[in-house]
């Protein structure tokens, strides 16, 4: 997922750059599979028509519960990737969890910060962000995994011949700066394979890597999975890429919340995390739906390229898909505190165990 802030970026995270003010925008359906090839477990989550009886009755309807109201940083512009979180909304997943959700996606919100203060029940972050908050004292704790797989990539002229990235010892690399997880994810791809940052150029280009790449300005440029590799393809470049996820497990972007809301009122994040799998998994099994869904969320959507943009969701469901959808996998959170411990991001320390809990992951 991209993102373009670090508090301190999911900028994922970059793509991940990822950290009050308030905005916010509003959710329909083509099909792929039909709901009733769908398993029964699978079922429960993505959710299936209910049929009432048309008999009319002379009771009243009974009266809908109070929702509570969730402003929710996302942590970049609307976006097609965000298709679960507007399929949760428009389909009555977070309603009939209780919650009315508005989506922040202000520059100028600190998520992690909010959070962690208390201000905010949740915010959509990136791993590295929950680690560095956690060195800086900030309460906050991650509830669920979004993107199983962290979504950064290097993208290389392919007339360069790299063939792994080791040959990227001695290159230039454009990313948009040294912070977020287009940095974060790099470093860790350059340590996969014995290098450092030492041993490249890191040229500092903001988040115009497309436009630096097709311009000749840079050859070689880090973006994510879901962003930069599918333009230039469609733009008909001809590119090699080295996608993070496919060297080292990193914790990517997910939900997070704080230790007081935990302790406090544990069923309210069991209720939207929940919610917020059944977008996702919905997502996965209907994304042509899911996309249709964007339209009212995602200003300009309608008028662009369907086909780049169903690309872009398929490439992100990939990387959204698990055995168990919202697992954190405590070696990829133990791999980032690795690298960014390498970096000098994180300097204290840290009981990884408790930046991250699975215990509203439930089947």
């Amino acid at each position: 997922m991209p993102s373009r802030k670090l508090s301190l970026p999911f900028a994922l995270f970059s793509l991940i750059a990822l950290l009050t003010a308030c905005g916010a925008a509003k959710t329909t359906p083509t099909a792929s599979p039909s709901p009733t090839a769908v398993s029964a477990p699978t079922r429960a989550l993505v959710g299936t028509p209910v049929h009432v009886s048309a008999t009319p009755t002379a009771a009243s309807p009974p009266a809908k519960p109070k929702l509570t109201h969730i402003r929710l940083p996302m942590g970049y512009i609307p976006n097609i990737q965000y298709a679960p979180f507007y399929v949760a909304k428009d389909k009555g997943f977070y309603a009939e969890a209780g919650f009315d959700v508005d989506f922040d996606y202000s520059f100028e919100t600190d998520g992690v910060a909010l959070v962690g203060a208390g201000k905010l029940p949740f915010a959509i972050v990136s791993g590295e962000q929950v680690l560095m908050a956690r060195d800086k004292g900030l309460p906050v704790v991650y509830v669920m995994t979004w993107w199983q797989k962290y979504p950064v990539v290097v993208v290389a002229d392919a007339a360069l011949g790299l063939k792994t990235p080791a040959d990227l010892k001695g290159q230039r690399i454009g990313l948009p700066g040294l912070f977020g997880a287009n940095y974060v994810g790099l470093i860790a791809l350059l340590h996969s394979v014995g290098l450092s940052e030492h041993d490249v150029t890191l040229d500092s280009i903001g988040f115009n890597q497309v436009e630096a790449f097709t311009s000749g300005k840079e050859r070689i440029v880090v973006g994510y999975v879901t962003n930069e590799p599918i333009q230039l393809r469609a733009k008909g470049y001809k590119i090699t890429t080295f996608p993070v996820a496919d060297y080292v497990d990193l914790a990517s972007n997910g939900i997070i919340t704080n230790e007081k809301t935990i302790k406090d009122d544990p069923e309210m994040v069991h209720r939207f995390v929940r919610a917020t799998l059944r977008g996702i998994n919905y997502t996965i099994h209907y994304p042509d739906d899911a996309y249709n869904v964007s339209l009212k969320y995602v200003e300009g959507l309608s008028s662009a390229d369907r086909d780049v943009q169903m690309q872009i969701l398929h490439k992100a469901i990939e990387y959204w898909r698990a055995d168990k959808l919202g697992y954190a996998n405590p070696q990829a959170w133990d791999n980032m505190e690795k690298v960014l411990r390498s970096m000098g991001l994180v300097t204290h320390d840290l009981d990884v165990s408790k930046a991250y809990t699975n215990q509203f992951i439930q089947p």
